[in-house]
């Protein structure tokens, strides 16, 4: 009886270690498995489009459709100037909502203009900046996107710019907060293409909801008219320092194209550089496509987008 009794005890051991075995190994197939997390996201900015929409080519409406049915991508940023009459229209932002929501593609951000200086000078002015940017919180809230992009804009010198920006911004950051939305700024042309500048104000206003969106390509800080109509920037920040600067405050980034060389890189960008800063730096959700090269939008888009692609399996590899 003994005999038979270590027997059968030994059997469950030899049982229990051989079962153990193999959930142990079948937890590291599942986990050799599964697959790498992304790098990044891909979202397409409604601006690398604006000469279709401005022209009544396309339908801003359906700004989600022709992101998925034109490139394949899942992730959208708004751009309020198309449509600047509807950010209290419910019934507006609910199509919005409902063709986003068909199409399987994620509401990003809201890029707003023409709402007034949150730098102006004036304090009444920059009080009415920052109440006309409310309803456009209130539609990204509808949205479901998680920012909405501004410009730190206004009059003064850089000290004096300074200090309206963080006192327009701070106030439209708490309004935001109520609601869920981030309040982000664009290196935007003037003060705010200076990295160093922008990075300061943000670090100044210190509020968790308020941060940046750092674009690969607006770091020119003044411009002047040359005679064929045209502009020349006279005065640009290094773009390769500004992202450094700008990239810890980051909520959103924008990958901005304009042309292309044989090889499918940006001829005047290094993106491989840029997105290995971005990276770097904690960044891993939306980096938004804005081509606004001279060329036709619908194929910018797409070779923005396969240099993206490109970059994004070179870092999984």
């Amino acid at each position: 009886m003994k005999s038979t009794s270590l027997s059968r005890r030994s059997f469950l051991q030899k049982s229990a270690t051989a079962s153990m075995a193999l959930g142990l190994l079948g937890s590291r197939m599942l986990l050799s498995a599964a697959p790498k997390p992304l790098p990044f996201r891909i979202s397409l900015a409604q601006w690398s489009l604006n000469r279709a929409f401005f022209g009544g080519k396309l339908d801003p409406l359906h700004f989600a459709k022709i992101a998925r049915e034109q490139f394949d991508i899942d992730g959208i940023e708004y751009v309020n100037q198309f449509f600047k009459d509807k950010a209290k229209d419910k019934a507006y932002l609910n199509q919005l909502n409902s063709i986003a929501a068909d199409q399987g593609v994620t509401q990003v951000l809201i890029m707003i203009d023409g709402e007034g200086q949150l730098g102006d000078a004036d304090a009444t002015r920059r009080t009415q900046a920052v109440e006309n940017h409310y309803k456009w919180i209130d539609a990204a809230h509808t949205l479901g996107c998680h920012s909405i992009r501004v410009n730190a804009g206004g009059e003064g010198s850089r000290e004096q710019l300074a200090d309206a920006v963080v006192d327009g911004l701070g106030r439209l950051s708490d309004y935001g907060a109520q609601a869920g939305i981030n309040v982000i700024v664009e290196n935007h042309g003037g003060y705010s293409s200076d990295g160093a500048w922008l990075a300061n104000v943000i670090a100044r206003v210190g509020k968790p909801n308020c941060g940046t969106l750092p674009d690969f390509g607006n770091f020119c800080i003044e411009r002047t008219r040359k005679d064929d109509g045209s502009w020349q920037c006279t005065s640009e920040y290094d773009r390769y320092q500004g992202m450094i600067d700008l990239m810890p405050f980051a909520k959103a980034v924008s990958a901005k194209s304009h042309v292309f060389d044989a090889a499918g890189n940006e001829a005047h960008i290094d993106f491989h550089r840029i997105m290995k800063t971005v990276t770097d730096a904690g960044y891993h959700s939306w980096v938004g496509i804005e081509f606004e090269g001279p060329g036709e939008e619908m194929e910018g888009v797409r070779k923005t987008r396969d240099l993206l692609l490109r970059i994004r399996e070179e870092m999984m590899a």
